[in-house]
């Protein structure tokens, strides 16, 4: 299947870059070794933090995330608790969805829940485009959080296709994701129609926060795990490409993670990414291997870890740290998102052990 390749970012769509020459997160992004290991945890922004849930008490979640004020206090908790090397912005995969009119919202203990699954031609035509415009709340979050940051770097984020495909066929979380695998065989005209809409909407979501000024982007594929490498390479692996390269001439480094994706990892670093995030089943010298250290890597500590006590999670840490000097560049990070019940002074000792680690 050949497909059209979205429009880059050029120099005149974006903010000035912010100049952050001494970042070690940035360094390590690109493929250098910085003066110290870098270290930022996925969904470091909420969870297991007191003073998140009292600021997000009686909000929901879509409400925070279009509420620009309240997406930069959220964003700047963990920076000033932790001393992250990075911040990523408070958002959910489904913001740029809900902005362009999809009925979907996200129900506390089941997650994203959409009114009308996608499972016909019909269906995803009736999916509109993304206009930059319909997520300036989230935009002027960005603006705001720019002069709070000082010299720490902002990670922007939108949920790959493929994970974004799967919320729409099925109609919520799935354990087997049994009529998304369906619809990619039984009908793949419906398959890539609905894969290149979403690449649309993704990659205009990206753009916006790149022109608002990010200085990084992730794209989080939770789901692509579920996929044989034949299967990735055929109905997903050209619409990822498509996202990510619509931001390659921004100059931010661009992290591409999956969870379960160990399988995968030639075929992400292929897609085009800076940066391949590794979940804790993959230790990163073989992932430095499987990518053929032709990217950073990014992980891998298992959250579940952190529930150990203090002599484990330094070990752990300290075996990654060693495992990941086999990559082009290491950023240090957990296989997975901040596990809500999480202690975030051992997240605050970790950091602070990372730090004195080689890069």
């Amino acid at each position: 299947m050949t497909v059209v390749p979205a429009p880059d970012v050029h120099p005149g769509d974006v903010h000035p870059r912010r100049q952050l020459p001494a970042a070690p997160f940035l360094a390590a992004a690109r493929g250098h070794r910085p003066t110290r290991l870098p270290v930022w945890f996925m969904r470091q922004a909420g969870r297991s933090l007191p003073e998140y849930r009292a600021l997000r008490a009686g909000t929901g979640m879509l409400e925070a995330c279009f509420t620009p004020d309240l997406t930069c206090e959220i964003t700047l908790q963990p920076v000033r608790r932790h001393g992250v090397d990075a911040a990523i912005l408070f958002s959910d995969i489904v913001v740029p969805l809900y902005a362009a009119g999809v009925a979907v919202d996200i129900v506390a203990g089941t997650g994203p829940v959409v009114a009308h699954p996608v499972r016909a031609m019909a269906d995803v035509e009736r999916i509109r485009p993304l206009h930059a415009e319909q997520v300036a709340p989230v935009t002027d979050a960005i603006g705001l959080l720019i002069p709070e940051l000082g010299d720490t770097p902002l990670i922007g984020f939108a949920g790959a296709p493929f994970t974004l495909a799967s919320y729409l066929v099925e109609g919520g979380p799935s354990r087997n994701h049994e009529r998304t695998k369906a619809l990619m065989r039984s009908a793949p005209d419906v398959w890539h129609a609905l894969m290149s809409r979403l690449a649309d909407i993704t990659g205009t979501f990206l753009r916006a926060q790149v022109a608002a000024g990010v200085d990084a982007v992730q794209l989080f594929d939770s789901w692509a795990g579920a996929l044989s490498e034949r299967d990735y390479r055929e109905y997903v692996l050209p619409h990822s490409a498509r996202v990510l390269h619509s931001v390659a001439g921004a100059g931010v480094p661009r992290i591409h993670f999956g969870v379960g994706t160990g399988e995968l990892l030639a075929a992400m670093a292929e897609a085009g990414a800076d940066v391949v995030g590794v979940d804790w089943r993959v230790p990163l010298d073989e992932a430095a291997r499987r990518t053929g250290g032709s990217v950073a890597l990014q992980g891998n500590l298992d959250p579940a870890v952190l529930f150990a006590d203090r002599g484990s999670v330094e070990a752990e840490a300290r075996r990654i740290a060693a495992e990941g000097r086999l990559a082009p560049g290491h950023v240090f990070n957990l296989g997975h998102g901040v596990l809500p019940h999480t202690d975030p002074d051992v997240l605050t000792r970790l950091v602070e052990l990372v730090h004195t680690l080689q890069p």
